[in-house]
């Protein structure tokens, strides 16, 4: 991606959550040199890889695959494992009309999506055997404290302000329909380096072609302009 687009859906971004009455941590606006010049009471962000987070995997078909997301907090799998600190994320989406978040499960995380305004989120469902691949066997989760159980490769259809829990091995792929949906994710710690597993061979992280100075830093960036510790830790 070149980074032209990626400041694009940034400020594309920026507007979109401010309409829908949800406000981000004083860090999402952080400037490269604001970044440049943080002492080390910031390392959390950086090691915990908080942020702006835009991706296409890979693909070169943004409009058609791809997400921008912002992780305001996260814990480590250290504090999971412990049950102290904080053992779980937040994040905050932006889906596009008919923008595929493609087919992934994760092996460790519970996550509740959230359609937090906007269109409608459509996210089809399917169970992941040992292999990685699809099984035939239906899916139930919970939506909003009600079971739902949807066929192999069903749907379940969020209207804003509904909710699904996804259990590890379930996979889900999501777009919005209508109109772009801002999407929240409440879960257990999130590691994205090491528990997105997807069903096409796509990457996760794409690669910046520098056509202009960033307007906000990816939470990849952070290596290249502070200074204190940027690399996330292993399982962050």
């Amino acid at each position: 991606m070149k980074r032209s687009e990626v400041n694009r859906i940034i400020r594309d971004g920026e507007v979109f959550v401010r309409q829908h009455g949800f406000f981000l941590p004083p860090f999402a606006s952080w400037t490269a040199q604001d970044w440049e010049n943080q002492g080390p009471q910031a390392r959390e962000i950086a090691q915990h890889a908080l942020g702006w987070d835009v991706t296409d995997f890979g693909l070169g078909e943004y409009a058609k695959k791809g997400v921008l997301l912002f992780t305001i907090r996260n814990g480590s799998l250290e504090n999971l494992r412990a049950m102290k600190g904080k053992t779980y994320c937040e994040k905050i989406l932006i889906c596009g009309v008919d923008q595929l978040v493609l087919h992934h499960y994760h092996k460790s995380k519970t996550e509740d999506i959230i359609n937090r305004g906007g269109g409608d989120l459509e996210i089809i469902l399917h169970w992941a055997d040992e292999n990685g691949r699809f099984q035939d066997r239906d899916v139930s989760v919970s939506c909003d404290g009600v079971e739902r159980t949807v066929a192999a490769g069903g749907k379940v259809v969020l209207t804003p302000g509904q909710s699904i829990t996804l259990e590890p091995l379930q996979y889900h792929q999501f777009r919005a329909l209508g109109k772009p949906v801002l999407v929240g994710e409440v879960s257990t710690v999130n590691d994205d380096a090491n528990d997105n597993f997807f069903y096409e061979l796509v990457g996760r992280f794409p690669q910046i072609e520098e056509d202009e100075a960033p307007y906000r830093l990816l939470m990849t960036d952070y290596a290249r302009y502070y200074k204190h510790g940027a690399a996330p830790k292993a399982g962050y």
